[in-house]
């Protein structure tokens, strides 16, 4: 991994997913993380089974480890070690917390002016909820997404991780970065908000804009997509496989190859979503006469894909290939996602 942030110091004083994704990503970008933990522990040290050898040798959960390699790790009680902290708190140009709002000063006073703080919470630093707690789940309730996850004759689903704690972290990192470029060249050091609601509905993207545009609610689909035909899973003869087609070539391609009559009225995306039942039906027909890896071959070109379970994932070659599973003080965690060349 580049160090392209060789010399920047960051003072985690986070705990769970959201924040410690985040600076996991600035340590993987080079940076020196501290983390401070309460004696007790993060609580996802407990959050298995599986339990596993953490990164100093002792049992640990294992998802305490997706997302606390490259730091440093220091246990301290904040409410007694107050001085200890703030030390380390003046040396730092970062620090991320995600404490309620107002916590963090309560217990150590006002941050220091040249220190980029970077606090992350439920709900954000103000507004009606600014006060009330939130796990990931939670939020993915109240944020509506749990509202089209699911089958739709099935009861709401939540996404299979903690998908709000992680692409809260990800902005995370993305304003810190900014916040740093900021500080180079201006001297100011940004204080930065961050709340799973806004990463949640920010994320909502096209489920969002939909609603807005056409004053309806968008439904819970399965694996189909509101916009596009066909776009779903599909029973194969040895399991689920995805078909995704995202324009007018790709579908006159996947009826080439599916040997499928292309009707006048399905040449246009518009004129699929119209017949969307009648085409899933053909298309899951075809499909299931074959196996997933026939698929694979016959529907070269068509985006497409078998349903993996994440083992499978993990072995797949693609993942051997680029080494999306490394080695980090004799414990197997997955890899940075962000190569430079």
């Amino acid at each position: 991994m580049s160090k392209v942030l060789d010399g920047v110091k960051v003072v985690d004083l986070s705990r769970i997913l959201a924040g410690p994704f985040c600076t996991q990503i600035l340590a993987d970008l080079g940076a020196e993380v501290i983390k401070i933990e309460a004696p007790w522990g993060d609580d996802t040290r407990q959050w298995g089974p599986p339990f596993t050898t953490g990164f100093d040798g002792k049992q640990v959960a294992a998802y305490f480890l997706a997302c606390n390699r490259r730091k440093e790790i220091l246990s301290i009680d904040l409410k007694q070690e107050t001085d200890e902290v703030l030390k380390l708190i003046k040396t730092a140009d970062v620090v991320v917390e995600n404490f309620r709002p107002g916590t963090l000063e309560r217990l150590l006073g006002p941050m220091p002016e040249d220190v980029i703080l970077c606090s992350i919470s439920a709900y954000g630093q103000d507004g009606p909820r600014r006060d009330e707690p939130g796990y990931d789940i939670a939020l993915q309730a109240r944020s509506g997404i749990m509202s089209i996850t699911g089958e739709s004759d099935g009861p709401p689903a939540k996404v299979g991780v903690a998908w709000i704690d992680v692409i809260t972290g990800l902005n995370a990192s993305n304003a810190i970065l900014a916040a740093l470029i900021h500080k180079m060249k201006t001297g100011e050091a940004r204080k930065i908000d961050i709340s799973l609601w806004d990463s949640a509905i920010a994320a909502l993207v096209n489920q969002a804009h939909n609603a807005l545009a056409s004053g309806k609610d968008p439904q819970r689909m399965g694996s189909a997509h509101p916009n596009l035909v066909p776009y779903r899973a599909f029973q194969a003869k040895d399991g689920w496989f995805v078909i995704g087609v995202g324009s007018d070539n790709q579908w006159a391609q996947l009826c080439e190859h599916l040997e499928l009559e292309n009707h006048e009225n399905w040449h246009t995306n518009a004129g699929r979503i119209a017949d969307r039942d009648n085409i899933e039906s053909i298309v899951g027909e075809i499909v299931a006469r074959y196996d997933r890896q026939t698929l694979e071959s016959l529907l070269e070109g068509v985006p497409c894909a078998p349903v993996n379970t994440i083992t499978e994932a993990l072995n797949d070659q693609q993942s051997v290939a680029r080494g999306v599973v490394t080695d980090y003080n004799g414990v197997q965690v997955l890899a940075s996602p962000l190569r430079f060349y």
